[in-house]
């Protein structure tokens, strides 16, 4: 495994660290990733607040194979969440029991959209806080998250002392959010840089377009798109480390060869990527990585799988995406839910860090998928579910 150095505290880190978002809900099959992560030499780990059960899926894994002290566990304050000061401890502490931990080694505040925002919480008190914590040992190192404005990027790197920063980067979300300007920007000034989202929420390694599979293949035959993704990222001097959000044992596996395998790519090879990112204009219509911060949906719709449904649907073929939306929606349960359903409270909308205009988009995806026949099949579904429970 290629390590990669804090540049503020010395450590050396792995190139690749494992990101616990999408972790299995089954602690038998993350337990299995975790000890596959670790024996291939990843050692940290990333985990947050909302992540449904992550921090106790991790503490239990760790606690049962006594690993805490050969790793770095990050974790991520809900500030959204903080309205007073002593909200800090309540989340915080719950996170250490969570983790089975009496400290977080690289901390950051979540999702972080603004200057404003984080004012807010300097208002309340949080630099003290942190101070505070940081005195006493229970936290080492802090940082934030962002899915704000390119704009707004340097202004919260210049608002406190960050220690590290986590940004949203991918060879086609280049110029995304903090983008390549910010990822420069932060490095500039000495900070370590984490990356998020470097599949793409899994469109980089399995939702490519057909056509873009097969320009990769021809340049490379043995390496997988993931493989491509993750060393476009790798070649940047400036990112610290990559945060995969692996979903079972292969990818772990998988993601460790390529971080160990790393060589710069040629010339030749960035080239590839020119021609990749032409083939995702001409198919993907929505930027959704499928991190869930839109749910739950008041009236119950899985916005994630409608929106991964719908890029399919130009991607790979309306079939395929049909088949996806109707799995999404939950055709064949007594209660399956209609796009109609959304009543454009807008809820999802304000929580969502690619800000997609929700409500807007979804109103597309019904055109696309809730046509008569579609009415048809449900009017069919519904007859049954009356004479199964009558």
């Amino acid at each position: 495994m290629q390590k990669r150095i804090d540049k503020i505290f010395g450590n050396k880190l792995p190139a690749l660290g494992f990101g616990c978002m999408r972790f299995p809900l089954l602690g038998g099959e993350a337990e299995r990733m975790v000890i596959a992560a670790l024996d291939g030499g990843i050692n940290f780990f990333d985990t947050a607040y909302l992540y449904p059960n992550n921090e106790k899926i991790l503490g239990n894994i760790l606690k049962k194979h006594a690993k805490r002290s050969e790793i770095y566990i990050s974790t991520k304050l809900p500030i959204a969440m903080c309205k007073k000061y002593e909200d800090f401890d309540r989340f915080f502490n719950e996170q250490l029991k969570r983790l089975q931990t009496d400290y977080i080694d690289y901390y950051f505040m979540h999702n972080i959209t603004s200057l404003r925002q984080w004012k807010a919480l300097l208002a309340l008190g949080i630099e003290k806080w942190l101070a505070e914590k940081k005195a006493a040992g229970q936290i080492k190192r802090v940082g934030f998250s962002y899915h704000g404005s390119g704009e707004e990027f340097p202004r919260v790197l210049d608002s406190s002392p960050w220690e590290f920063c986590m940004i949203q980067y991918n060879y086609y979300d280049e110029n995304y959010q903090a983008g390549k300007a910010g990822l420069r920007a932060a490095a500039q000034r000495g900070l370590p840089v984490f990356i998020m989202e470097p599949l793409l929420g899994g469109k980089l390694a399995t939702g490519l377009p057909q056509k873009a599979m097969e320009i990769f293949k021809n340049a490379s035959p043995n390496k997988t798109p993931a493989n491509w993704a993750l060393d476009w990222l790798w070649q940047h001097d400036e990112v610290t480390m990559v945060l995969s959000g692996m979903t079972d044992v292969e990818k772990v596996q998988e993601n460790i060869k390529a971080a160990s395998d790393f060589k710069p790519l040629t010339a030749d090879e960035l080239a590839v990527f020119a021609q990749i990112r032409e083939e995702f204009k001409k198919v993907y219509k929505l930027n959704c990585t499928g991190c869930n911060y839109c749910l739950p949906c008041p009236k119950g719709i899985n916005i994630p799988a409608r929106f991964s449904a719908y890029n399919a649907s130009y991607a790979r073929g309306y079939f395929t995406g049909i088949t996806m939306y109707f799995t999404g929606m939950g055709i064949m349960s007594q209660e399956p839910v209609s796009l109609h359903s959304c009543s454009g409270c807008g809820k999802c909308e304000k929580s969502c860090p690619q800000h997609i205009e929700i409500p807007k988009e979804l109103k597309h995806v019904a055109k696309r998928f809730e046509s008569l026949p579609f009415r048809v099949v449900m009017w069919f579904i519904r007859r049954f579910w009356q004479r199964e429970t009558s």
